[in-house]
C-alpha cells in the first residue's frame, strides 16, 4: 500500500491533500456543497487507515456481533468560502472526544492559510447488526495517542 496516497499524521491528528476536479463542481466552477461530504469522509478513512486500522478488515470475516463499523452520526458544516476547481486542498481531521461507542472530531478543510470549511463530526461505533458497540480498545489506544505494539 502506497501511504503517501493517505496523507500522513501530524499534531495530534491527520492531513490530507486533495486537489479539486471538474466533478467536484457546479455550472458556477465552485465546489458543490455535497462534494465537501466526500472530502471529510476521504480524511476520516484515511485517519483510521494511517492509524493502523483497515475498516474492511473490520467487517471482513467477523461475526456481525463482532464486526466494527463506523457510521456518521451527526454533522454540523459551517462554510466559510468556496473551493474552485484546481484548489489543492487540505483536509484536516482531528479527535475532539472519544469514548465507548462514540468519536467526535474536528474537520476543516483549507487552502493554504484560507479556511473554507469547518466540521464538528459525531461518528457511532456499531456492530454488523447496526448496534452500538464499544471502540476496540487498540483503536482507542491509537486514537488517544497511545502505543500499541
Amino acid at each position: 500500500m502506497d501511504e503517501s496516497l493517505s496523507g500522513h499524521l501530524a499534531d495530534g491528528g491527520h492531513r490530507l491533500t486533495q486537489r479539486v476536479y471538474y466533478e467536484d463542481t457546479d455550472f458556477s466552477g465552485f465546489v458543490y456543497h455535497a462534494r465537501y461530504l466526500h472530502f471529510f469522509e476521504r480524511g476520516r478513512t484515511d485517519y483510521i487507515r494511517l492509524l493502523g486500522v483497515s475498516q474492511g478488515a473490520l467487517h471482513a470475516g467477523a461475526e456481525p456481533a463482532d464486526a466494527v463499523a463506523f457510521v456518521v452520526r451527526r454533522m454540523e458544516i459551517d462554510f466559510k468560502a468556496p473551493a474552485r476547481m484546481d484548489d489543492v486542498l487540505t483536509i484536516l481531521t482531528t479527535p475532539a472526544e472519544i469514548r465507548g461507542a462514540r468519536m467526535q472530531l474536528q474537520q476543516i478543510i483549507k487552502r493554504g492559510d484560507d479556511t473554507l470549511a469547518l466540521a464538528a463530526v459525531t461518528v457511532a461505533v456499531v456492530n454488523g447488526h447496526g448496534r452500538a458497540r464499544r471502540l476496540p480498545e487498540a483503536l482507542l489506544a491509537r486514537l488517544s495517542g497511545d502505543q500499541v505494539a
